[in-house]
């Protein structure tokens, strides 16, 4: 067997994984296991930007795998945890959408995602191109459980799933971005979560909630 093939084999048992863990993302409630799941998403996601950059010998791509195993395997979540055990709303989180209906929805998503993704697979060249497909259905999955989420802490933990998305669809498509850019979108992302948990306290402090629609009904009255 061609070592080419099975690279490709490998690379899209690790898309479907990434897919699949998207699925249990939207069908979860509590907000540990959700926190859990995205690390899992940030392990499938550096195994597959460690084999790309094995099979197209881009040295690029290892320190890429690096910083994906550092940031959203490791120090991402670890802040998550802090913060929800501070917060103290590990526990389950209400959706504006029953379960069901969202995972129909979901799947809905998941195929226009894939023909979506068609005409752009035909124009790349890596060898991931079969891929580009799943990675718009995490995006779109990863949108739809931040819009079905009243928690702030679960709808942000959506937006992290969603850059994961992107991050694989930039890496199917055109073998990742440039390394600075990675770089810059890494600081964003840990000065966000500073600001966020300043944010979050402040918002458990006035409502002694960080369900959303009580600063809906307050902007109503």
């Amino acid at each position: 067997m061609h070592p080419s093939y099975m690279v490709t084999e490998v690379l899209n048992l690790l898309a479907a994984s990434l897919l699949l863990i998207s699925f249990a993302m939207l069908s979860r409630r509590r907000t540990q296991r959700l926190i859990t799941l995205f690390a899992w998403q940030g392990l499938v996601l550096f195994a597959s930007t460690l084999l790309v950059a094995y099979s197209s010998g881009l040295r690029e791509l290892y320190y890429s795998a690096a910083l994906t195993l550092l940031l959203k395997v490791i120090a991402l979540p670890w802040i998550l945890q802090r913060l929800i055990h501070r917060l103290g709303v590990q526990w389950d989180s209400e959706t504006l959408v029953n379960i069901p209906t969202t995972m129909l929805v979901g799947l809905g998503l998941v195929i226009f995602a894939f023909g979506l993704a068609q005409p752009i697979s035909r124009m790349a060249t890596t060898i991931t191109r079969n891929t580009i497909g799943i990675a718009l259905a995490v995006i779109f999955l990863a949108f739809l459980m931040m819009i079905t989420r009243r928690k702030a802490v679960t709808q942000v933990i959506g937006f992290l799933a969603m850059e994961n998305g992107l991050f694989f669809a930039a890496t199917s498509a055109t073998y990742g971005m440039p390394m600075v850019i990675e770089l810059g979108i890494a600081l964003d992302l840990l000065i966000g979560f500073f600001i966020l948990g300043i944010f979050f306290f402040q918002i458990r402090e006035q409502f002694d909630s960080l369900d959303l629609s009580n600063m809906e009904a307050l902007k109503e009255d």
